[in-house]
């Protein structure tokens, strides 16, 4: 087996590693048919505790590729948002959130809209502050000083009015010293 370089089980393998694993097939026989050692076979199952995961699926409330191929012909065809959304029988707002959250009216397309849609509401997301070291160290700094975070997010879009990476909500913050809090 080859060091170093990671090939992930893609969807329809893991579905057939569960499937195996299920019908009682040994580690080894599972790694074999994916070309991977049972220590892998091994961690991934762990990972869930044995249980099979449940489907991933979308929401009734989401909109669907349909609904998104319905907005590229209206935008095509040079209907207003507002027409577009009572055709589909939605809100202006979620239409319009919808075509601006994906490249506004000249480079909507809805397949690629829906692609994007069902990774960006993948779980579990990685905190803003995991991953913005400047912002985090200013936030750091202002909770030592006893500021609140609804104190330090409206100082962040006072102080930084043309940054939209520097602002964070006071949610957020709180959600990062609760989870700092249950680490400990």
């Amino acid at each position: 087996m080859a060091q170093g370089k990671r090939n992930r089980l893609s969807t329809g393998q893991r579905i057939e590693m569960w499937r195996r694993w299920k019908a009682g097939e040994s580690l080894h026989d599972i790694g074999r048919a994916f070309g991977k050692g049972h220590g892998s076979i091994r961690f991934l199952l762990t990972q869930r505790g044995g249980i099979v995961p449940p489907a991933r699926r979308r929401s009734p409330r989401t909109l669907t590729l349909a609904e998104r191929e319905d907005i590229s012909r209206g935008i095509a065809s040079g209907l207003s948002i507002r027409e577009i959304a009572s055709g589909l029988q939605r809100p202006v707002s979620t239409v319009s959130r919808e075509v601006a959250r994906h490249g506004g009216r000249p480079l909507y397309r809805a397949s690629e809209a829906d692609r994007q849609a069902w990774e960006s509401a993948l779980r579990p997301k990685v905190c803003l502050l995991a991953n913005h070291e400047e912002l985090r160290t200013i936030v750091a700094s202002k909770l030592i000083l006893d500021w609140s975070p609804e104190q330090i997010s409206k100082w962040l879009k006072v102080s930084y009015p043309n940054n939209e990476s520097m602002r964070v909500s006071h949610e957020t913050i709180y959600r990062s010293l609760f989870i700092q809090a249950a680490e400990c």
